[in-house]
């Protein structure tokens, strides 16, 4: 298998970071260099991933938590529906095409992770796998989840955003372990 790797041929080398500690910028983070969002059990090899452009990181419930949405037509949301813990994980621009292949594809219709040249690996504490390239490795506890109910929507122009009606499930999970590259400490 193909593994990307940094510059000089090695792969990231995360440390443990706190949650109050981390340095996002975080709009940045979804809106432009996008996540892996991967629900499952590495151990199992039950997991699948999906790249994610929308969510967001704060404190709800007085717990440090990330929020993710998935629409109900990707082959992740079972994964999340089916399993307690996701990882979130975040690249260098050098691994854009990865991304942009796991975004594309479905995990249905073959091994996309395989096809994007990137490595599964165990994370420090949850079931969900986290990849080797990562230079950020959120690591969380599903802790809520509710479907999107269009009647919410109060600005009008968010519905424009599902012209198949193909609302969201919003998940939040808490975080229970970041690793992460110096960048992001």
């Amino acid at each position: 298998m193909h593994s990307a790797k940094t510059s000089d041929n090695k792969l990231p080398v995360r440390q443990p970071v706190e949650p109050a500690a981390l340095l996002v910028k975080i709009h940045d983070l979804f809106a432009n260099q996008w996540l892996l969002l991967t629900a499952g059990d590495f151990a199992t090899g039950q997991f699948n991933t999906m790249t994610i452009a929308w969510g967001s990181i704060g404190t709800m419930w007085n717990k440090p938590f990330v929020q993710v949405v998935v629409r109900p037509q990707r082959h992740t949301r079972k994964f999340m529906d089916d399993f307690d813990t996701f990882t979130l994980c975040a690249f260098r621009p050098a691994h854009r095409s990865a991304l942009q292949l796991l975004g594309a594809k479905s995990g249905r219709d073959g091994n996309k992770i395989a096809a994007a040249g990137l490595t599964p690996v165990a994370a420090a504490v949850v079931a969900a796998p986290v990849f080797a390239e990562a230079d950020l490795a959120i690591e969380c506890r599903k802790s809520y989840w509710q479907d999107m109910n269009p009647a919410g929507f109060v600005n009008a122009a968010i519905a424009a955003n599902y012209p198949g009606q193909d609302y969201h499930r919003i998940y939040f999970g808490e975080i229970a372990a970041i690793r992460a590259t110096s960048a992001y400490q």
